[in-house]
């Protein structure tokens, strides 16, 4: 029978290893429901002395029933068994640790307790625990098990994370999450060091970016490449300051966190405006220790901060799987450029029309650019123009509005960068354009 088999087997366990009521237990943790693995071990080893007891009353079996009884009373750290022998008149082995965790679910209210004051640095509304747990205890665990016979048992770390997790739950009134935990609480059972990963805060925005000569992100000095030299006044950049450094410095301060990363949905040049609804992007600040933030509060401090560089609009709180359609519908969104454009020769309205009609849904080759090809790799593009639309300035300039696929490199639309972007303003209009200024009035991404 099933209940005979267990009950030989966790009497072979005992015979071989001192265990605790949580390790004897968990060998059977997935056997009954309701009930945990203290409980659980406690109740075999109840079982196991009851039918001791009852063969110590049979003259055959009553030397059998002592020594098991003997068995419960050391490696079974079992009191009934030991009161029972004490009792009867006999001695027992004073066994006083557990083979697999070395009696550490003693420890789970100190864990507990030193976890407490670490968490007045978070804010938090769910946690998670985790437990590092030196190898040679898992080693132990591996051994006995392999001793049993049946798998029905559940890991010493998945019982510890539970525990600690329950204890800490009472005490805080938070709610553990193992799908999306706003902490993680990794104890360490040897040393009872405690350590917090927070997950990261993601927030989603639109950016304006209100005059020219700001790149988007960092740009280091050519020549030092960040550390610093006479070429860069020592500021180890090749600009003073960056959008991501203005949207992002404010955010970490509130935050407290330790690094923030800006993701953009695609970027425009140094010398581009982005105007009109402006460009999305997802600021991300990792180890947070403040995630309650006022996003209304946030907007005002960068945009005072900016000085009016740019405008920002902080719209809600996003997450990482939002930060990877970003930056994949970049390349596959619509944009709004408004160029102003000069030519070497005289233009006329009917050049203009003749230019319109020709840009509409059409698709451009493009090599990389001449200017970037320095740092990105020479291959092909093609890309879509949807509409171009022309005013006409003076004989030598006039200005487009070019609706196009996100990815398009407009300046080179315009010049036709030695025909390597084919067709091309130049092209078509038979004179040479240059694109004069550049600025984005609408980008479509939206996530």
């Amino acid at each position: 029978m099933i209940n005979a088999k267990i009950l030989d087997n966790a009497m072979n366990i005992l015979k071989e290893f001192p265990l605790c009521d949580h390790c004897f237990g968990r060998l059977f943790a997935r056997l009954g429901k309701g009930v945990d693995n203290a409980e659980r071990g406690y109740s075999i080893k109840l079982l196991l002395t009851m039918t001791s007891h009852l063969m110590l009353k049979d003259d055959e079996s009553k030397d059998l029933a002592i020594d098991n009884l003997k068995v419960l009373a050391s490696n079974g750290f079992f009191k009934p068994a030991q009161d029972l022998l004490k009792h009867i008149g006999c001695d027992f082995q004073n066994v006083k640790e557990c083979f697999i965790c070395k009696n550490i679910f003693e420890n789970l209210d100190e864990y507990v307790k030193r976890i407490l004051p670490i968490l007045n640095e978070y804010d938090f509304n769910t946690f998670l625990i985790g437990t590092k747990i030196p190898a040679d205890f898992l080693e132990r665990e591996d051994v006995v098990r392999s001793h049993l016979g049946i798998d029905a048992g559940e890991s010493l770390k998945s019982e510890l994370n539970r525990l600690i997790g329950k204890k800490l739950q009472i005490i805080i009134g938070k709610k553990a999450s193992f799908d999306d935990p706003d902490i993680v609480i990794i104890v360490d059972i040897e040393n009872f060091n405690i350590s917090i990963n927070p997950k990261p805060i993601f927030i989603y925005g639109r950016y304006k970016k209100l005059v020219r000569g700001i790149p988007q992100t960092t740009w280091f000095c050519s020549n030092c490449w960040g550390k610093g030299c006479p070429q860069c006044n020592y500021t180890g950049k090749r600009y003073s300051t960056s959008i991501s450094e203005l949207i992002v410095g404010p955010i970490l301060n509130a935050t407290n966190g330790v690094e923030g990363i800006f993701h953009g949905a695609g970027r425009e040049d140094v010398d581009t405006l982005t105007l009109g609804n402006g460009r999305p992007f997802i600021v991300e600040i990792k180890d947070p220790k403040r995630r309650n933030v006022d996003l209304a509060y946030l907007e005002k401090a960068i945009n005072d901060n900016a000085k009016g560089m740019i405008e920002v609009k902080l719209i809600r709180f996003s997450n990482r799987k939002e930060v990877r359609k970003l930056k994949t519908s970049s390349a596959f969104s619509k944009k709004v450029y408004q160029a102003l454009i000069e030519v070497d020769g005289e233009l006329d309205e009917n050049s203009l029309k003749k230019l319109e009609e020709y840009f509409s849904n059409i698709e451009i080759r493009q090599y990389t650019p001449l200017r970037v090809l320095h740092r990105r790799a020479n291959k092909i593009r093609v890309k879509k123009v949807y509409s171009v639309k022309t005013e006409l300035i003076d004989s030598r300039r006039f200005k487009a509005t070019i609706e196009c696929q996100g990815g398009l490199y407009v300046k080179e639309l315009i010049s036709g960068d030695n025909n390597r972007t084919m067709p091309n303003f130049s092209q078509i209009l038979q004179l040479k354009a240059k694109c004069v200024e550049l600025s984005i009035i609408f980008v479509s991404e939206e996530i």
